[in-house]
């Protein structure tokens, strides 16, 4: 007998589908107010090309100051790939200019692809400005998307359908929120809120596991929101890391962007999908052990759901640790060199907050343990009983 393609689950999660969709599309409309972001508008004209062939190259040296530099100058012809000026060639030039200690730029050659803009005023004068980078990243990332579904197949799917939701609820709803001076710390938790149910419904339906872990994640998420917003006012933070920071406080918004606000949407989404992780191995262990020993009581399923966490927990906090001391290993290595005395270094705002990320983060996965061992013992457990 076929399995019938429209059956209640594949039905029910269908509709999960749609239903997520709605609701980001509903949101990102309530959200977008006047905030406008890539609207490619500029003042100047953009164009992706690809070298055709190199005219000219100059090289210059010159010293100021007894430090010996080097200029170059560039001259190329490159046809343009999209756009109306498509086929249109255009003459162009890329200047590098090279100062010790020296760190040197690719010249472009020819089949490159480039993005020029005219800098002009009343003449068209085109200049490199960058390589195109993205048609690479999309060949990774097609064959992500292949290798992700050989193995997973429908659970490849809905994983790709949950990361889409995840990043359209960040790119559609937070950041338009932010910018169109909504509530940062609301938007923020009901992103996460959004980012979990999605997902976890999305990938295990509608289940006494998804339930378990939705309540387990949230229920960290909350505390690591919660310790952010006590530690805020205890390290009398500012929210001004770096240039980026004041960039965004001279933004020309309706509303002030609140740099502390944002230190905590940063905190509880870079800490959620760790802790969902952690949540969902949880719950799913508990629920394998009831499936297989159905008398199994409550207490002992919490006490098992405590010693897997532990076991857990070691390795997704160095994982939260790892990845924030990856992504700012240049900026560690500069304040290092640069800092005479170590009490100032740790004091600095940009270290503090990333230690503050790390330690709330693991602390958020830390919690969130008992939450899910107790909600996921005490939801299989009554679930159970109700069957007999």
């Amino acid at each position: 007998m076929k399995k019938n393609i429209l059956s209640k689950s594949n039905l029910l999660y269908i509709v999960t589908v749609l239903i997520s969709i709605f609701i980001l599309a509903i949101a990102g409309r309530y959200v977008s107010g006047t905030a406008e972001i890539f609207k490619d508008e500029t003042d100047m004209e953009i164009a992706r090309t690809t070298v055709k062939s190199i005219i000219d190259r100059s090289v210059e040296d010159y010293s100021y100051d007894g430090v010996t530099s080097q200029s170059i100058q560039v001259t190329f012809e490159s046809e343009v790939i999209s756009g109306d000026r498509k086929g249109e060639i255009l003459t162009a030039v890329q200047n590098l200019d090279y100062t010790p200690p020296y760190i040197y730029t690719n010249e472009v050659s020819i089949d490159d692809k480039v993005i020029l803009i005219d800098a002009g005023l009343d003449v068209s004068e085109w200049h490199f400005v960058e390589y195109i980078r993205t048609d690479k990243l999309m060949i990774l990332g097609g064959i992500f998307v292949l290798a992700l579904l050989a193995f997973g197949r429908k659970k490849g799917l809905s994983t790709l359908l949950s990361l889409s939701l995840t990043f359209g609820a960040v790119f559609t709803v937070l950041i338009p929120a932010i910018l169109g001076g909504k509530n940062i710390y609301l938007w923020a938790i009901m992103t996460c809120l959004y980012s979990i149910l999605a997902t976890l419904l999305i990938l295990n339906g509608f289940n006494k596991k998804s339930f378990s872990t939705i309540i387990g994640c949230f229920s960290g998420v909350l505390i690591a929101g919660a310790i952010t917003l006590i530690m805020d006012k205890a390290l009398a933070l500012t929210g001004v890391t770096g240039d980026e920071s004041l960039y965004l406080a001279y933004l020309p918004t309706d509303v002030p962007i609140n740099l502390r606000a944002i230190i905590f949407a940063a905190i509880i989404i870079g800490a959620m999908g760790a802790i969902m992780d952690v949540a969902m191995s949880i719950s799913s262990s508990l629920w394998e052990l009831r499936e297989h020993n159905p008398n199994t009581t409550a207490r002992t399923l919490f006490s098992s759901g405590m010693t897997i966490g532990r076991d857990i927990m070691g390795t997704m906090a160095n994982t939260l640790v790892l990845a924030y001391i990856g992504s700012s290993l240049s900026t560690v290595l500069l304040l290092v060199v640069y800092d005479s005395s170590i009490i100032f270094l740790l004091n600095r705002e940009m270290i503090v907050i990333e230690i503050l990320q790390a330690l709330v983060g693991s602390m958020g996965i830390l919690l969130s343990i008992p939450m899910t061992s107790l909600f996921a013992s005490f939801i299989y457990t009554k679930a159970l009983k109700k069957l007999h």
